[in-house]
């Protein structure tokens, strides 16, 4: 009975020690989150702003551009999926990794080939367990994304975007992050960044319906969108990893603070056994002693007579 007794509070020495850990793990997850949330406030006026510029310059203009015209036939498409680097944070990775293989059987099932492009070791290595190509690949940046990574995630979309479809270009550009709604709520979409959907950046902008004003292109609207493109692109996909170290933050919150209920019910579980363990010991001596002295009483007695 001891042995148990000391089973059950090294076990409990155990899960104390790991709930301290994720209860630390859930505080730290909990200031970033605020820092992050500062950081996608910040961007999405400037990437809403310029899909309202882009929108503008492509009404107003009946240039053909990568940025605004979609292809007769498109035949191959890019897809961007941003996961995180490290674990413990709940389906985050595996949700937003799901998005993507249903927008890749999409894309598939209209006829076009599928180039990957991953940020996060989740993801690469997810793709690389079942052996799938990866066009290109980041790591190291997931929960705190700055701008220079994201014109480095976006150097080679914007090149396969420039580039003939004949040569390894693509006609269309999808990325697949998760969403911050709340605190409680993060949902991974995919979402179609070029060509741009004019209407579809009206509603982002709030400005469907609108009447935009007559503009005079110098030197060409072909030259405005080529100038455009980067810094559309570079936009969408910082807001979009500020959006996703958001939510992976807020998943890892959420995860934690599961871990360390868990723990704690676990501790109070461990804890009654433990108890009833230490009760039956204490029993059995009890008995143990009123046996032995009842067989020395009979003893005496015996001699006695």
């Amino acid at each position: 009975m001891g042995a148990q007794l000391r089973v059950y509070k090294r076990r409990i020495r155990s899960v104390t020690a790991t709930k301290k850990i994720t209860k630390a793990m859930e505080m730290i997850a909990a200031s970033r989150i605020v820092k992050a949330q500062r950081k996608v406030a910040a961007s999405t006026p400037y990437a809403t702003e310029l899909t309202r510029a882009v929108t503008a310059v492509a009404t107003g203009s009946n240039t053909n551009h990568p940025l605004t015209t979609e292809a007769d036939t498109p035949t191959r498409a890019a897809v961007l999926l941003i996961t995180s680097d490290r674990g413990l944070a709940g389906g985050y990775s595996s949700n937003a990794i799901k998005q993507a293989d249903r927008l890749t059987e999409r894309l598939r099932g209209e006829g076009k080939e599928v180039d990957a492009y991953i940020v996060g070791r989740k993801g690469v290595a997810y793709y690389g367990f079942r052996e799938r190509k990866v066009a290109e690949s980041w790591t190291g940046f997931s929960d705190n994304p700055t701008y220079a990574d994201a014109k480095s995630v976006a150097a080679p979309l914007i090149a396969a975007v420039q580039q003939d479809t004949a040569q390894g270009g693509v006609d269309e550009l999808h990325i697949v992050f998760t969403e911050f709604v709340s605190m409680m709520t993060q949902t991974p979409v995919d979402n179609r960044m070029l060509p741009l959907s004019l209407e579809k950046a009206a509603e982002e902008t709030g400005g469907k319906g609108e009447i935009l004003p007559l503009f005079d292109f110098e030197p060409s609207a072909e030259d405005v969108l080529d100038a455009l493109l980067p810094r559309y692109v570079e936009s969408r996909v910082y807001n979009a990893l500020l959006q996703a170290a958001a939510s992976e933050h807020a998943a890892r919150r959420r995860a934690m603070k599961s871990a360390t209920d868990n723990a704690g019910d676990l501790i109070n579980s461990l804890s009654r056994l433990a108890n009833a363990a230490r009760q039956a010991e204490i029993t059995q001596e009890i008995s143990e002693i009123v046996g032995g002295a009842s067989a020395l009483a009979d003893a005496t007695a015996g001699s006695d007579k």
